[in-house]
């Protein structure tokens, strides 16, 4: 499930703010208890504080988290001037164990009855070539045009973003997206799922990361589809402006993956 605050902005990417993002932000694979707890405040903050959503939540550490979790790779944007957690997302692989009741994604459980699109079906496709992005937020701090939002109890802080730190804001949904790719290419996946509100694909199109919608409308925190998107065709279609941040993030990302996850890049994909 993603978040509708992941919307990107209509920005133009010129050099300056995407050497600025590069800049003042940390792409973080959450390793240790303390970064996947920020993760998970984080996610508490955005969908049971702000939205209202009804989530699994431990109430009394401010966390939101679900049964997906242990085994999916998480990654927060970190603002390092201020120290604010900006982002976060989540990448879920399914068992290799037909048996688990974590053989299949949760966008199965979820929407399978829902499915529709003639070719392209999750439960057809190797389950070592699948996974599904989700649980994708933005802090309310960085979704203010000016960056002077109050922010929830456990964003309390004194740091005034500068004119040129806001600038950077609209990037962060794109910096969500590239973390995805990077995540899927460096695990040796191909085939990627979401369940998303129909306008952050139609958003997303602008800067080249062109999902395809393949089920029904599914109530699911709001109306939301199925979405899919070949990692392969996404390298392609990315704009060129893109790329070196691309390759950026995936270098920074590559280095924390533990060694087990990753996958040579000559490892074929169907």
């Amino acid at each position: 499930m993603c978040s509708d605050n992941v919307r990107p902005r209509r920005s133009s990417l010129d050099n300056e703010t995407l050497a600025a993002f590069e800049r003042d932000y940390e792409f973080i694979v959450a390793n240790s208890d303390a970064q996947k707890q920020r993760v998970y405040a984080l996610r508490h903050e955005v969908f049971l504080q702000e939205f209202h959503y009804a989530m699994h939540e431990d109430s009394s550490h401010h966390l939101e988290q679900d049964e997906y979790d242990p085994s999916a790779i998480h990654c927060l944007i970190r603002h390092r001037a201020s120290g604010l957690s900006a982002g976060c997302m989540r990448l879920v692989m399914p068992s290799d164990d037909a048996a688990s009741r974590f053989h299949h994604l949760p966008v199965e459980i979820q929407g399978g009855e829902y499915f529709d699109h003639p070719e392209i079906d999750p439960r057809a496709l190797p389950r070592a070539r699948v996974c599904e992005v989700s649980r994708l937020a933005i802090a309310r701090p960085f979704r203010s045009a000016s960056g002077k939002d109050d922010p929830l109890p456990q964003h309390a802080t004194d740091y005034v973003f500068s004119a040129q730190e806001s600038r950077t804001f609209p990037l962060l949904a794109i910096g969500l997206f590239l973390i995805t790719y990077s995540l899927v290419g460096l695990t040796g996946r191909r085939h990627v799922f979401a369940m998303m509100e129909p306008r952050l694909p139609r958003l997303l199109a602008l800067s080249g990361f062109h999902f395809t919608r393949v089920s029904q409308a599914i109530e699911f925190h709001g109306t939301r589809h199925a979405y899919y998107i070949d990692h392969q065709q996404a390298e392609q279609d990315m704009h060129a402006d893109l790329m070196p941040l691309y390759l950026d993030i995936k270098r920074r990302l590559a280095a924390q993956l533990p060694e087990a996850l990753t996958q040579p890049a000559s490892t074929p994909c169907y």
